[in-house]
């Protein structure tokens, strides 16, 4: 039985699990399962790698989509400039290579509703998915700022920093922290949400709640709101193809 999983902490929540799930049962796929592997520690990583039989790739959520770098024999180009990985592939030879699929999901999910009014975006957040935002806004020519809880090298704004027109001024927000995640959904980054226009688009790379509390107080300005599911799926799909079991 090949060995597929996604490897993360607390993630009894995981999207991918279930996800492959389905799709191993709809496309008729019975020599392949998908599992979680919730470790407390990164250093807890060589040993699934070393214990677990037929494992041919792991997806990675937070928080070790940068801290698996090290671990790895060998990263592809773009995952190397993004700087975090969170999809691996196990070669025959039993190498660890790392790719990363959520700047081709956060793309293909948020080019539809670009118009030519948006110029600037504030990233909110700075761990590893910040890192596919960041490098994709790059790809696309459009500025951005992070915003963050502290101020430190390459941040903008902090939370307690941030004012009305700077939010009016960057008409593309992405929420990249795990703030109004399953089960903590009255939760999400403090920022002046009155500042929020029609003109703006509110993008969540989480999925569980469907609405958050972010989107949520974006909707009530009429910004468009995107949530975290389409990007996901694509990511996974985009995985798919680069482990290549058939």
């Amino acid at each position: 039985m090949n060995k597929l999983g996604l490897l993360g902490k607390n993630i009894s929540y995981s999207f991918s699990r279930a996800y492959f799930k389905e799709k191993f049962e709809n496309e008729g796929i019975t020599d392949t399962e998908y599992g979680n592997f919730d470790i407390e520690t990164i250093d807890l990583f060589p040993s699934i790698i070393k214990n677990t039989e037929n494992l041919k790739g792991l997806n990675v959520t937070i928080p070790y989509k940068e801290v698996v770098l090290p671990f790895l024999d060998k990263i592809n180009k773009k995952a190397k400039a993004i700087g975090a990985v969170n999809t691996i592939k196990i070669t025959k030879k039993g190498k660890l290579v790392g790719y990363n699929t959520d700047c081709y999901g956060f793309k293909k999910t948020l080019k539809p509703y670009l118009k030519s009014h948006h110029k600037s975006a504030l990233i909110l957040g700075t761990g590893g998915a910040s890192k596919a935002i960041a490098y994709t806004f790059k790809e696309l020519g459009i500025p951005y700022h992070y915003v963050s809880r502290k101020q430190s090298e390459g941040i903008s704004f902090t939370y307690d920093s941030i004012t009305e027109t700077d939010v009016k001024n960057h008409q593309i927000i992405i929420n990249s922290t795990p703030l109004g995640t399953f089960p903590n959904i009255e939760e999400c980054p403090n920022i002046p949400y009155t500042a929020i226009t029609s003109n703006h688009i509110l993008f969540d790379l989480i999925y569980n709640p469907e609405e958050t509390k972010f989107l949520r107080l974006g909707k009530a300005q009429g910004a468009t709101t995107i949530n975290g599911l389409n990007m996901l799926k694509l990511q996974a799909e985009k995985a798919w193809a680069i482990w290549k079991l058939y």
